[in-house]
């Protein structure tokens, strides 16, 4: 597993990760961990538009669509 060393962490930021992390009843690295895990878990807009655009394309013609309607009318 990586090291990871942020510098430069203004002290009220700090303070607030040491807080929240004594309320959720963890150390500040086991908050922290937490969170960058809960982040990463999450797509960027980038990424959910590409998997949009991905599903959304598809090979179906209109003629493909009025088919199917065609189909579940008459199957009704």
């Amino acid at each position: 597993m990586t090291v990871l060393t942020i510098r430069d962490v203004p002290d009220d930021q700090l303070q607030t990760l040491k807080v929240r992390a004594a309320q959720a009843g963890q150390s500040l690295q086991s908050y922290v961990k937490e969170v960058l895990a809960r982040e990463t878990a999450k797509p960027t807009l980038g990424e959910m538009m590409e998997r949009l655009d991905r599903e959304a394309t598809a090979d179906i013609s209109t003629r493909d669509v009025l088919e199917a309607i065609d189909e579940m009318r008459a199957g009704r």
